[in-house]
């Protein structure tokens, strides 16, 4: 039987700037976590001595540091960092798993409500709250044209049960859509909490750049094994976004470079053809996880 334990891992780079706002807001929870492990991905900032300040303070926080590599590896280099932290969760017993990252700040009933959520629905296999930007009338979602079957992957919740299913997170950028497929494939639920917002202080792709933040996003599509039809269309819906043209062309380059660089695809080959026939049925109008129902 579920105990409501959960376990967050969070992996932070160069964050001395926001982490100590994550801090705040993980201790001040009603519910608090069973453990929380940050990992520190090679800062070169005051990071690891603000992580390190928390875990004397507080005993089921943990601190791992990795060595800094000396760039910022978009995607992998977030997950070798969040498995670096799964390793001390061995032995421990929990229901709930939480990736989250360390520029949020968010109310001390969150964890509690999300959680609430999952005991509601026993299908729900991955959950989170809404990420937003701050702006003069409060908070505005960040990203308005999420499919319904998203959840953002800098606060995602997985129930045990669903996490052993997918059987984890890959290492490399996509990894953070290709978990809700298989998990929706598997016959598992995934989606946001509209109602439950987090504030992001730093809005999702600044650390890289719009350019190099949009190729990344082209190239998690090649390896997450994205139809090339339903890409192409992807890309002609995005010409209207700001930046204009910058977004479709890097989409579409990120894309095209995963063939050029014959980069590793996904090898759960049901899995890929799972998702393109869900892609094909979206193009057709026909029902599927776009138009799915919570």
């Amino acid at each position: 039987m579920s105990t409501g334990a959960y376990a967050i891992i969070t992996p932070v780079r160069n964050e001395a700037e926001h982490i100590r706002n994550t801090i705040a807001s993980v201790v001040s929870q009603t519910r608090p976590p069973k453990k929380w492990v940050l990992v520190d991905d090679g800062s070169s900032d005051a990071t690891p001595q603000i992580i390190e300040d928390a875990a004397r303070e507080h005993p089921w926080i943990e601190t791992v540091h990795r060595p800094d590599r000396g760039y910022r590896r978009a995607g992998g280099g977030v997950m070798e960092a969040f498995y670096d932290g799964y390793v001390l969760l061995n032995g421990m017993s929990w229901d709930y798993l939480v990736k989250l990252d360390g520029d949020l700040s968010f109310d001390a009933s969150y964890f509690k409500l999300c959680l609430d959520r999952f005991d509601h629905d026993a299908k729900l296999g991955i959950g989170g709250g809404t990420i937003c930007s701050g702006a003069s009338g409060g908070l505005v979602e960040e990203y308005q044209s999420d499919p319904p079957f998203h959840v953002r992957g800098a606060t995602k919740i997985y129930r045990r049960a669903c996490w052993d299913a997918i059987g984890g997170l890959i290492k490399a950028p996509g990894w953070d859509g290709l978990d809700e497929i298989k998990a929706n494939m598997l016959g598992w639920k995934t989606y946001s909490f509209p109602e439950l917002k987090l504030q992001h202080y730093r809005f999702a792709g600044n650390a890289d750049g719009a350019w190099k933040n949009w190729v990344k996003n082209g190239l998690a599509n090649y390896i997450t094994g994205y139809h090339p039809l339903f890409m192409f269309c992807k890309c002609l819906g995005r010409v209207r976004e700001k930046p204009y043209g910058l977004v479709p062309a890097a989409l579409w380059y990120g894309f095209l470079s995963g063939y050029i660089r014959r980069a590793p695809r996904v090898e759960d080959r049901d899995l890929i053809k799972y998702f393109r026939d869900q892609q094909m049925r979206r193009l057709t109008l026909r029902p599927s996880l776009w138009t799915k129902k919570t």
